[in-house]
């Protein structure tokens, strides 16, 4: 394979060897590992780390290995964001893995061949494996307004140029109808705004990179390519250890996938999928009620508990 595969790890060992696992089936000429370093007083994390640093020395295929590791940590926000930003120093396009998504075989032929299809196409801002619905289409893909990087994901340097940690243009676009326009929906711009507000007023700190790159994405009007009628991603990284999905109920987790059909069928227009995207953003909705929910009522509890009125349950 041509393309660069960027792959992003920590302190999993098993689950990056995984995911290396399918990459070598795929034997990418040159492969960019971003490492990010032990917590502060984890005493695990130093072996982890080290043991998922080893796990490298066992590619075994004609591969230039990049390596860019951090010794202290960085955390879940600036160490993608760092390393993504670093191999596109290097390189115009790349496929990126993270460590706890395990793609499907054609998920790299996929993304290989629109990288080059829409390489100079500047409506399109990524290529996205994961699909919770898919659907039934006489074509291999279809147009979205909602990144899904989940895990693993392609795009260009010419995209990524856009991204922002700490979202300048954020002030200029809050207070303007643009996101109705997007989302075309009142809860959901409610909820986005809400989301992008947080991640513009903790960009020195905050603990993620996706809602900047998804931000960065709409105020270019950028369009995601997304499977159609099957998922080529499955993320194994819900639960007690992960820092965001700890929930191995979640619908998201340990989807199945399935074989990208070739020669892929190309769509003959470019329009976003718009039942797809409002059956997203319907999700979307969903999750957060929920977590807002549970965050009421353990706040609720806490204070409660501190009044002495009842003691937690």
């Amino acid at each position: 394979m041509r393309t660069p595969v960027a792959f992003i790890v920590f302190n999993r060992p098993e689950k990056t060897a995984r995911v290396l696992a399918e990459i070598a089936k795929a034997k990418p000429r040159k492969l960019f590992v971003i490492a990010d370093g032990p917590r502060p007083n984890c005493l695990s994390d130093i072996a982890q780390c080290c043991a998922v640093r080893k796990i490298f020395d066992q590619v075994d295929w004609e591969c230039e290995v990049l390596q860019n590791y951090s010794e202290v940590n960085l955390g879940c926000g600036r160490r993608p964001a760092t390393g993504i930003s670093w191999v596109f120093e290097h390189v115009e396009e790349a496929i990126i893995l993270e460590d706890d998504s395990v793609p499907h075989p054609t998920f790299f032929r996929f993304c290989e061949e629109l990288l080059e299809k829409y390489h100079d196409d500047w409506r399109v801002m990524m290529i996205g494996g994961f699909n919770m619905y898919p659907n039934r289409s006489p074509y291999s893909y279809r147009f979205s307004r909602m990144p899904a990087c989940v895990g693993g994901w392609a795009t260009w340097r010419r995209a990524w140029q856009y991204w922002d940690g700490q979202m300048a243009l954020w002030p200029l676009l809050r207070d303007t109808p643009w996101l109705l326009d997007i989302v075309e929906d009142s809860r959901a711009v409610k909820s986005w705004q809400n989301i992008l507000e947080r991640a513009y007023t903790e960009a020195s700190h905050a603990d993620y990179w996706d809602y900047q790159w998804m931000f960065a994405c709409w105020a270019q009007s950028g369009l995601a390519i997304l499977p159609t009628t099957v998922n080529l991603l499955s993320n194994i990284g819900f639960g007690a250890d992960a820092t965001h999905t700890k929930s191995v109920n979640d619908k998201r987790a340990n989807l199945p996938t399935s074989e990208m059909v070739f020669p892929l069928q190309h769509p003959p227009y470019m329009m976003r999928d718009r039942e797809t995207d409002h059956i997203r953003l319907s999700g979307h909705l969903q999750r957060q009620g929920l977590y807002r929910q549970l965050y009421q009522r353990f706040s609720v509890a806490v204070l409660r508990a501190l009044h002495h009125l009842v003691p937690i349950s």
